[in-house]
């Protein structure tokens, strides 16, 4: 779950992080340098909002019963990938007009006063950080070690993804924004993919969905045959995929069914695409 969780808070936090270093500097360049007050008041409460969510989803959970729980979870985690496939798909698309279209709505923000501003950098990171916690939520109450490995790991991503932002902003880093989000994305794709099929595995439990003593792959009984070594390459294996011990039937045909058809689309792209400009490569925002 570490290194799954880490992809999570990297992809998801350098999202915020360009859109708050576009919103600064944008803000600095145009001498409205009082209008950051609000602007950074929009963007901790976005910030204290994306927690509270987290914490919110956490306390109903541990006060249901098994089923009931089982049944929340699975709900959610199928919600998230929703959330999470739409995100990819959306970024891959618009990335490259987030820079005109949020400082279109800061100029016209500065017409109307502080509140706008505000509502703003509210909107802006509030929606990727209500995402990134209910996707993190997900993983965290999915894992079966305990929840402090992927609280590591989302929180190792989060802050790499402050550090490029600021380097991004300062102008001190150059990165192919195209290739890193479609390198993640991929990636995101396949950890969504654990994710949809545990989700259904959550339902089986809550006897939503028969089935869940079909078991089609026992990956803890394969890797134990490899001793010590096993142990690791099973930790790998399932915080990579998002799989359980034991997966059923009905998980390991929702995961297909999930990867498959999403993958494919990704990877094949906007059918009528045009080339990207020559600085689609920059870095997304200059100080």
């Amino acid at each position: 779950m570490l290194l799954g969780n880490f992809l999570i808070g990297l992809r998801e936090g350098l999202e915020a992080a360009l859109v708050v270093s576009i919103l600064i500097a944008y803000l600095v360049k145009t001498g409205n340098r009082r209008a950051l007050i609000p602007v950074w008041t929009g963007i901790g409460v976005a910030v204290v909002l994306a927690f509270a969510f987290g914490i919110a989803l956490t306390a109903a959970s541990s006060e249901m019963q098994f089923k009931t729980q089982e049944l929340f979870g699975g709900v959610l985690s199928i919600i998230a990938v929703g959330l999470v496939t739409w995100m990819v798909f959306w970024m891959r698309r618009t990335a490259r007009f987030m820079k005109a279209e949020l400082e279109g709505k800061l100029e016209g923000a500065l017409n109307v006063g502080p509140l706008a501003l505000a509502a703003v950098a509210f909107l802006a990171v509030g929606r990727e950080g209500l995402e990134t916690a209910l996707f993190l939520w997900t993983n965290i109450s999915n894992s079966s070690g305990g929840s402090t490995e992927p609280i590591i790991g989302a929180l190792l991503g989060l802050a790499v993804a402050v550090a490029l932002g600021y380097l991004l902003y300062r102008g001190g880093l150059k990165i192919n924004l195209k290739r890193f989000f479609t390198w993640t994305g991929a990636a995101l794709i396949v950890v969504a993919a654990g994710v949809f099929g545990y989700g259904f595995h959550d339902l089986q439990e809550a006897e939503v969905f028969p089935g869940l003593n079909a078991v089609a792959l026992e990956p803890h009984a394969f890797f134990a045959k490899f001793g010590d070594a096993g142990d690791w390459m099973q930790t790998l294996f399932q915080g990579v995929l998002n799989v359980t011990p034991q997966i059923t039937w009905l998980q390991l045909v929702m995961w297909a069914a999930y990867l498959v058809p999403v993958m494919f689309l990704f990877l094949r792209g906007p059918s009528a695409s045009k080339p990207a400009p020559a600085k689609a490569t920059e870095p997304a925002v200059t100080s």
